[in-house]
């Protein structure tokens, strides 16, 4: 007897702590949104980049952005291969210039990178190539942080020299206060947790 008392005590008590997670959601909830975040901010330095994946040019925009404000004088756009048969700096850059940007300030970095480790070996080894030193790395909000630690192990790897900042550039339908609210957004922030927990898997 006393064990089923013991039983329904805890499933109830179990039930109220899962009603008040429910309840505080806005409180908590927004902490995985913005842990996704890592904003230095801009400032001088000898290239920005741009990494692929943001189909909506929010990325290269900013980038351009940063060219007109004086911190960078030119921008390594990176793109992978498997657009319908093109390569993503190809279609960016024009984008770009069709918002009144300087096609002068770009300059196309084709791969066949398949992850963002890959990109950033890519990326890197170009940077080392051209003897840059110091880059702004230009990507989406939600992919700065996992981004950021990316570049920052291989950068120290090499040996190389490289220091850069990471810019959050504006990211379609990425909410970190009210993610779980839009479906997007959710999307968005489930797989990007995916992505940080199987990286720091090794996997």
């Amino acid at each position: 007897m006393a064990l089923r008392s013991f039983r329904v005590r805890f499933l109830l008590g179990f039930l109220l702590f899962l009603a008040a997670l429910f309840v505080a959601r806005g409180l908590w909830l927004p902490v995985f949104g913005y842990a996704l975040i890592h904003d230095d901010g801009p400032a001088k330095a000898e290239l920005a980049v741009v990494p692929a994946g943001d189909a909506y040019g929010h990325r290269i925009l900013k980038a351009a952005e940063l060219v007109k404000q004086g911190y960078v004088p030119a921008v390594l756009v990176s793109g992978p291969a498997g657009v319908y048969g093109q390569y993503e700096s190809d279609l960016a850059i024009p984008f770009a210039v069709r918002h009144g940007y300087s096609a002068a300030w770009f300059i196309p970095f084709p791969n066949f990178a398949l992850s963002t480790r890959e990109e950033a070996i890519a990326i890197l080894g170009e940077l080392r190539r051209r003897n840059v030193h110091s880059f702004l790395l230009v990507t989406s909000s939600y992919h700065t942080a996992r981004a950021a630690r990316a570049y920052r192990s291989l950068a120290a790897e090499s040996g190389a020299g490289l220091t850069f900042r990471t810019v959050a550039a504006p990211a379609e339908f990425f909410l970190p206060d009210s993610w779980w609210r839009v479906r997007e957004s959710r999307k968005i922030v489930f797989t990007e947790w995916s992505k940080t927990i199987a990286a720091s898997l090794g996997l």
